[in-house]
């Protein structure tokens, strides 16, 4: 059964989970995995959803204000062993309720090209294509998205 929980960057459980991220990532990104570590610190991300399966924690994400009524989705991972089960669905759409109880209208984000299967999670969720944003602008490999969500 599948649990959600509501945490901090401060969870343990979290923070594995981000390091497996970043080692799938720079497999994925090679030499320019380095460009895109400096926009994914976790230091005091107030907003993280951790997915239990089993007590097992197998699959993570978060957000941060992004600019007036928008959030930036952020460290988005599930354990490859847990694929195709839906948490990453799942975790998406506690991230999108907790934001929208906050008051935020929309959601934005950041995948990358050579991460297809989160293009495919993002645009099954409703997300949309938009022109890519701040540090992304100009960047080949980027592909920004977009919610509303209330």
């Amino acid at each position: 059964m599948l649990h959600l929980t509501r945490t901090t960057s401060e969870n343990l459980n979290f923070r594995t989970l981000v390091q497996l991220l970043d080692q799938d990532l720079a497999e994925r990104d090679g030499a320019e995995h380095s460009f895109y570590a400096q926009f994914n610190t976790i230091a005091q991300l107030q907003h993280v959803v951790v997915a239990y399966q089993n007590e097992e924690p197998v699959g993570c994400g978060a957000f941060k204000h992004f600019e007036g009524y928008a959030v930036e989705i952020k460290r988005m991972y599930v354990r490859p062993t847990h694929r195709q089960q839906g948490i990453a669905q799942a975790v998406l759409a506690e991230l999108e309720r907790w934001a929208a109880e906050l008051g935020y209208a929309s959601c934005v984000l950041e995948t990358g090209k050579k991460q297809p299967e989160a293009i495919r999670l993002y645009e099954r969720s409703g997300y949309a294509t938009i022109p890519n944003y701040g540090q992304y602008i100009g960047v080949a490999n980027s592909v920004c998205l977009q919610k509303p969500i209330n």
